[in-house]
């Protein structure tokens, strides 16, 4: 289907006049004669038939209209040329590699490793991109990342990284005194809720053989280590994959003690497109992380 457009030497005329508020101005600086411009940006407005600009004398002034399109085209414009340059800079000899991943996975499990990588791949300078959603490659500036899911996502490939296993932790004194303590009983305490994860509760009292119809309730955060921070201060009880709170389980900040670790039905993802993956900095950093 033919797009109904104007062409791109009337839109970058109009862009140009309507920053500078001058033809003459616009002209120098496409290397256009002051008429070519004009003319240019009559044909525009004959077009969209609309007046853009008001004519006094020799001074512009743009239109209602003209002040709304003129903003449109400014960032069409601008996000052409970034896109553009992009394209013009990019290729096997950038060094810089964007990967993507969630706050918690890589704060506590990413980046303790990273160091490997880094002495084993020198010249390549490592950037970590954070998000709490699927990345899109599409329109982020995304290399490689690690997705938390089941692995279908459209237009990328994924390969399993890392299962998940969670456990329902609190804090010891949560508990002190309590004799009954198990999958049963963790609804006398408060449910610790992730913003991204409201299903674990019920995926987890499920695995424990606890039917419950009550609905889910309790303070929600945006991210793991916020809601880790909330069982260590006694808030209430949180299911937190183990691998996050290694630390914590082994010092004793946090326990368990309501049911045995239950295996995610989700697990983490190495995830990029073909073109990504003909990189050599991508391949470099997905032979490594597959190693780990």
């Amino acid at each position: 289907m033919r797009r109904h457009l104007p062409t791109f030497t009337q839109l970058l005329c109009f862009d140009a006049s309507a920053r500078h508020l001058n033809f003459t101005r616009a002209a120098e600086e496409l290397n256009l004669t002051q008429s070519a411009v004009s003319r240019q940006v009559r044909n525009l407005e004959d077009f969209v038939q609309t007046d853009l600009f008001h004519r006094i004398k020799k001074r512009l002034e743009l239109t209602g209209e003209g002040e709304a399109y003129a903003r449109s085209v400014a960032g069409h414009l601008n996000g052409l040329e970034s896109e553009t340059l992009k394209l013009m800079t990019s290729d096997q000899h950038d060094t810089r590699l964007n990967v993507g991943t969630f706050p918690t996975f890589g704060s506590r499990w990413l980046i303790p490793r990273l160091n490997d990588f880094t002495r084993k791949n020198p010249d390549i300078q490592f950037n970590l991109v954070t998000g709490l959603a699927p990345f899109d490659f599409q329109k982020q500036d995304i290399d490689v990342a690690i997705q938390h899911g089941d692995g279908n996502w459209p237009d990328v490939d994924c390969k399993k990284l890392v299962d998940e296993t969670v456990v329902a932790a609190c804090t010891p004194s949560l508990i002190d005194g309590r004799a009954d303590v198990s999958a049963k009983t963790v609804s006398d305490f408060t449910f610790l809720n992730l913003q991204t994860r409201l299903y674990a509760w019920p995926e987890w009292l499920e695995a424990q053989g606890v039917s419950s119809n009550a609905p889910v309730s309790g303070p929600i955060f945006e991210n793991f280590s916020m809601m880790i921070r909330a069982a260590l201060s006694g808030l209430g009880v949180a299911i937190i994959p183990d691998m996050y709170i290694k630390e914590e389980l082994k010092s004793g900040q946090l326990i368990s003690p309501f049911g045995p670790p239950v295996r995610s039905q989700r697990g983490y993802y190495l995830v990029s497109t073909q073109k990504k993956q003909q990189l050599k900095k991508v391949q470099a950093f997905m032979r490594w992380i597959e190693g780990v």
